[in-house]
């Protein structure tokens, strides 16, 4: 059993995915060490430096550039700058030790069986006897590279295959051999769940494993049916976006991305493995694509490949597509296609499809998209059980994966698995034996949202199913439906929903039990923005903590966003109309909120992700605790739309980061005002939570959790956990804040002036900026006093009725309904 934690990581290769790796290792608080081989010759600089093949300079100059496209990714691999104290560079050479060191070595050195053979032997003879060994192959298999190595080393081997950008995407794919020890397996799955967030499929030791042998696939498919039957490659990626429930990278935008050499690459290695497959032509390189290589042309990293940025007449950037039969760019066309104007809007993905697939015989884009889903439906079915044993690890590596809205056996199922299935035979597409003996059987999906009575015991002693949601699957080998197995943590609402948990709905939220006597108000409005039905029900969830069997209230939700703020849109009619009294009862309604949650008397703990914006971060700062998704982009950007913070958040901003300083003598306040101040006039928005802890929006006791599917549970066990401590609400009479007074005022009036004498800041933003440090420095205070919530609050609230009676911020309200972007006037 193994008990030894990870504690220190080596990544073996400073390229694009050992770097990502590594930096997201980082992101997790684990140190960690990137090292990469030593340069063989000297630049043209380096000479003209006098440096030499044994300076330092010299030797880390490849680990260096691969750190250094770390600092300069886009979007960005680091949750803040900071993280990059935790990672610590060299060469093979050098800082060979630090491998012998580590509990956990990773392998993500260039695509060569024998390179990686060649660096596997001298891990071998450095490691520790129980360290892990891993390799992040995207398709070489993985018992190849351990051949011929100890048996130690293969009982501690395998495959964790990260996906690119290994922040962003879910997936990790973890290949064991038959020599790893079961013990390695889970520690390293448990792991990466845990600490990094991953998303763990279990995939066997395939050529490209899951994820790349089906995606590898439908891109390849789709190019040569394109280039065969004359498609553009516009029409393409209008036709394979989120159309069929795919980002919109679509098929040539992703190839862009990911480098048409290395699409050209893996797919080539399929076509090389000496695999039986009977799709194998599929994996040639098309000429087309073959030529583009030959010229340089790799999609985003060499500035072009089925895409390349222009300018038109007037300067405007453009993006102009390949001619697939020419290869020479032309400009953008909008492709116009009646059965995608006529489908678009259906919801139901199931009945978008069966629409377009019933117009497949005349209508040549229903007639692409038909094959291109038909082929990657019949394409799964024939990988089990060779690629995975199960229909739900291949539809967890495609979504997480490739950010899919379903993985190809979810889509099926939507569509009807016996209706696609003899349509894909009328077409061609050869759908496994498998899946006919299902049908055949009487079992009509891939997935159960019940199971049979016979199996009903089972179901109930599995605690952490979630009823309403899909709890058992088809499994191909066993020819039988079997349970699912979930994470307690892994809470699904709509299938809380499902099972009558939805104590309360109403617009724009809903009121839901999770279990274990916890509460969860769930926000459901467009963008999660908020509004008066929110604080409503919000006010009776907090109303219900009076009662014995509640134990607290989680606030969050599964959308894409935790909420971006206050519904602007409200605000807009309210000023055309003049509602000035009800447009400032409405901010009193939201201060109301925020108050009686802070001082609720048992835990609110608030679970913010994504966007977390004005309003959505005021409410967050309000909680007995957050369990911030990592990627929670939170911040304060009303001065953007000309208002300030009014729900709390100038308040929360001086109670957070101003206030635990002060009750130390003799600090100075104005550096931590100025931080505070420059926060929020510039809008700031957090790019992770890490990084919202640093600007004070996290305090020192919120937890971050970087698995996005244990937020919600997460939050409930924080609520659980809190009342097993004997929670205890703050004192409302006691608690006062730290405002500066005209000292402040002072010194922020001086840096408004600065940066509009310099000409940075609009006249109007230098207006709003002013407004703000009022609000900040506890208006005209002529001593630093320490002075309750509620002076802070009403603060907030006049600031915030003066400003939107301004034309300009009318204007910039407007403006941002309009176009969804700032307006600076």
């Amino acid at each position: 059993m193994l008990s030894q934690p990870i504690r220190r990581v080596v990544v073996l290769g400073s390229g694009m995915m050992g770097g990502g790796i590594a930096a997201h290792i980082a992101n997790a608080g684990i140190p960690v060490a990137l090292l990469d081989i030593v340069p063989s010759a000297l630049t043209p600089e380096e000479e003209s430096r006098g440096l030499t093949l044994e300076s330092p300079a010299v030797r880390n100059r490849i680990v260096l550039q691969g750190l250094d496209r770390v600092k300069k990714s886009n979007p960005a691999a680091l949750y803040a700058d900071s993280v990059l104290d935790l990672i610590q560079t060299g060469n093979f050479e050098d800082h060979w030790h630090l491998v012998g060191e580590a509990d956990w070595i990773i392998e993500a050195v260039v695509e060569n069986l024998a390179i990686k053979r060649t660096l596997m032997t001298r891990v071998d003879e450095t490691r520790k006897p129980d360290s892990i060994v891993s390799s992040n192959t995207s398709g070489i298999p993985i018992g190849q590279i351990g051949r011929e190595l100890s048996a130690s080393f293969n009982a501690h081997f395998l495959g964790t295959h990260f996906f690119n950008p290994p922040r962003y995407l879910h997936l990790l794919e973890v290949i064991p051999t038959p020599a790893t020890q079961p013990d390695v397996v889970r520690h390293v799955s448990d792991f990466v769940a845990n600490f990094l967030g991953k998303g763990v499929v279990m995939a066997k030791d395939t050529p490209n494993f899951i994820a790349n042998r089906i995606g590898v696939f439908v891109g390849q498919y789709r190019v040569h049916y394109a280039i065969e039957h004359g498609y553009t490659v516009e029409e393409v990626d209008e036709l394979t976006g989120p159309l069929i429930g795919n980002p919109r990278t679509a098929t040539f935008r992703l190839a862009d991305l990911v480098g048409i050499d290395v699409w050209a690459h893996v797919s080539q290695n399929l076509a090389e493995a000496g695999v039986a497959d009977e799709m194998q032509a599929y994996f040639r390189t098309p000429t087309p694509m073959a030529e583009m290589i030959q010229r340089g042309w790799l999609g985003n990293k060499s500035k072009q490949g089925f895409y390349k940025q222009m300018k038109d007449a007037q300067g405007k950037r453009e993006f102009w597509s390949l001619n697939l039969q020419t290869l020479d760019y032309e400009a953008p066309v909008k492709p116009r296609f009646g059965i995608v104007n006529k489908t678009r809007k259906i919801e139901d993905i199931g009945e978008r499809l069966r629409q377009i697939f019933a117009a497949a015989d005349d209508d040549r884009a229903a007639r692409f998209i038909t094959d291109s889903i038909l082929s990657m439906l019949a394409y799964a079915s024939q990988r089990l059980p060779e690629i995975a044993d199960s229909v739900v690890d291949v539809d967890r590596a495609m979504r997480w994966g490739f950010n899919q809205e379903y993985g190809p056996f979810e889509m099926w199922d939507r569509i009807g698995v016996a209706e696609a299935t003899k349509l894909a035979e009328s077409r061609g597409h050869n759908v496994a034996d498998w899946v006919k003996a299902m049908l055949a059987s009487g079992q009509t999906s891939f997935y159960q949202a019940a199971l049979r009575q016979a199996q009903d015991v089972a179901l109930q002693q599995a605690q952490d199913v979630d009823q309403g949601a899909p709890v058992a699957a088809y499994a191909p080998a066993a020819a039988a439906v079997l349970p699912l197995v979930f994470d307690k943590r892994a809470i699904n609402l709509n299938g809380l929903r499902s099972a009558n948990h939805e104590l309360a709905r109403n617009e724009s939220a809903s009121l839901i039990d999770l279990g274990d006597g916890v509460l969860l108000l769930e926000f459901h409005a467009k963008m999660n923005t908020l509004d008066a039905m929110i604080f409503e029900l919000g006010e009776k969830a907090l109303n219900l903590l009076e009662k014995p069997e509640w134990n607290g209230l989680v606030i969050g939700n599964q959308g894409e966003n935790f909420s971006a703020g206050a519904n602007v849109g409200i605000f807009s009619m309210a000023i055309t109309m003049g509602y000035w009294e009800q447009l400032e009862q409405l901010a009193q309604q939201f201060q109301n909120f925020v108050m009686d949650m802070r001082y609720a008397p048992k835990p609110v703990v608030v679970a913010p992700h994504g966007l977390t914006l004005g309003g959505g971060a005021e409410v967050s700062m309000h909680s007995a605790m957050m369990t911030a998704d990592a990627e929670t982009y939170i911040g304060l950007v009303e001065l953007g739309v000309g208002i300030v913070p009014a729900g709390g958040g100038c308040k929360e901003m001086l109670r957070r980061v101003i206030s635990p300083p002060m009750k130390t003598p003799h600090v100075d306040p104005l550096p931590f005002l100025r931080a505070v101040f420059e926060t929020v006039a510039m809008a700031n928005v957090a790019r992770s939570a890490v990084q919202g802890r640093e600007y004070g929006f996290l305090g020192p006791h919120d937890r971050i959790v970087m698995n996005s599917d244990f937020r919600l549970g997460e939050a409930r066990r924080a609520v659980l956990e809190l009342v097993e401590q004997g929670y205890v609400p703050p004192a409302r009479e006691a608690t006062k804040v730290y405002a500066i007074g005209q000292r402040g005022l002072g010194a922020l009036a001086a840096a408004v002036y600065g940066f509009r004498e310099g000409g940075f800041i609009s006249e109007y933003d230098a207006y709003l900026a002013n407004k703000l440090a009022y609000v900040l420095c506890g208006g005209n205070l002529t001593q630093p006093a320490w002075v309750p919530e509620q002076y802070i609050l009403d603060l907030e609230r006049e600031a915030f009725m003066s400003l939107v009676s301004e034309p300009k911020t009318q204007a910039r309200v407007e403006h941002l309904l309009q176009t969804g972007k700032p307006l600076r006037n």
